[in-house]
């Protein structure tokens, strides 16, 4: 009687080009890490720098060499910075002014957007370039001719030119929201149009449920437009009306009418924080509208 025995398969072995491939993969992985950490560190060093600069004592901020560290963390710099002014009200008009642009701005924009990637007209293309050729125009040389054409009309000192610019809406964000809603298929707008859609129920029901990506990347932007924004405030607003960073740059002085640094680095700190938080909770939508927003030219 013979014995067989069960033949074992060969091993299959990895090409080498495929262990070749994998260490060079995670290199890249690595140095891609590297420069993205380093990256990270560089744009987070002006904010770490106006930290310490609120903790430090007077003396210290004008000392030279300077100090990176403070040797007493002056906390009580925050306190005043908030009790020296009505930081609240301040901070209530910036609030206000922001949400309101960003809210109008959004929506206007997403409709102006909408137009250009569905629906046809003789033109559209050429308004299109239009449109984006403004984005090349900067802001500073419209900003007295509309100081002069708000005047005349009686909206300096009010928050009416924030709703004018709101709906007029933004070159950018209509270029990100035409890429958006270009991309999105032909066959959901055909399907609402047999069922007897027009297209402002189709932009209402569908296409703005399906962009909320894009819709909080749209309103994040533009409320730190606005929120950072210190030339237009400064311009337009009387001081009992003005924004939160016209404040924090012209009301911290000390007895002799000198700026108060770090009174002005404490207040800014806090000034920085509320669009901190709005990014981390708004990250990752953030980033999928950016991305989306580019899949269709």
């Amino acid at each position: 009687m013979t014995q067989t025995t069960a033949a074992t398969p060969p091993a299959v072995s990895t090409p080498p080009t495929a262990r070749r491939r994998r260490p060079r993969r995670r290199g890249n992985a690595a140095r891609t890490y590297l420069i993205l950490m380093a990256l990270a560190v560089l744009f987070a060093g002006p904010f770490v720098w106006l930290v310490l600069a609120a903790l430090k004592t007077k003396a210290e901020w004008v000392t030279i060499p300077a100090n990176i560290l403070p040797e007493d963390p002056q906390w009580g710099n925050f306190t005043q910075a908030l009790t020296e002014i009505n930081f609240l009200a301040y901070l209530g008009n910036s609030a206000f002014l922001s949400f309101v642009f960003a809210t109008l701005v959004t929506l206007s924009s997403a409709a102006v957007g909408f137009a250009f990637a569905r629906l046809r007209g003789r033109g559209k293309r050429p308004l299109f370039v239009l449109v984006l050729s403004t984005m090349m125009l900067p802001q500073i040389l419209t900003l007295i001719p509309t100081y002069v054409l708000f005047a005349r009309v009686g909206l300096v000192n009010t928050y009416w030119p924030w709703v004018m610019w709101g709906l007029a809406a933004s070159p950018f964000l209509v270029f990100l929201f035409r890429q958006f809603f270009a991309a999105i298929p032909a066959s959901l707008e055909e399907a609402a149009i047999i069922d007897g859609c027009g297209y402002g129920r189709i932009f209402v029901q569908i296409f703005l449920p399906l962009s909320r990506p894009v819709l909080l990347t749209s309103f994040v932007l533009s409320f730190t437009w606005t929120w950072g924004d210190w030339i237009a405030p400064a311009l337009f607003l009387d001081p009992d009306q003005t924004t939160l960073s016209v404040a924090i740059a012209s009301l911290y002085v000390d007895p002799h009418g000198n700026p108060d640094a770090t009174v002005q680095a404490a207040a800014a700190t806090l000034y920085v924080v509320p669009v901190l938080v709005i990014f981390l909770f708004a990250q990752r939508y953030f980033i999928r509208g950016v991305v989306s927003s580019g899949l269709k030219g």
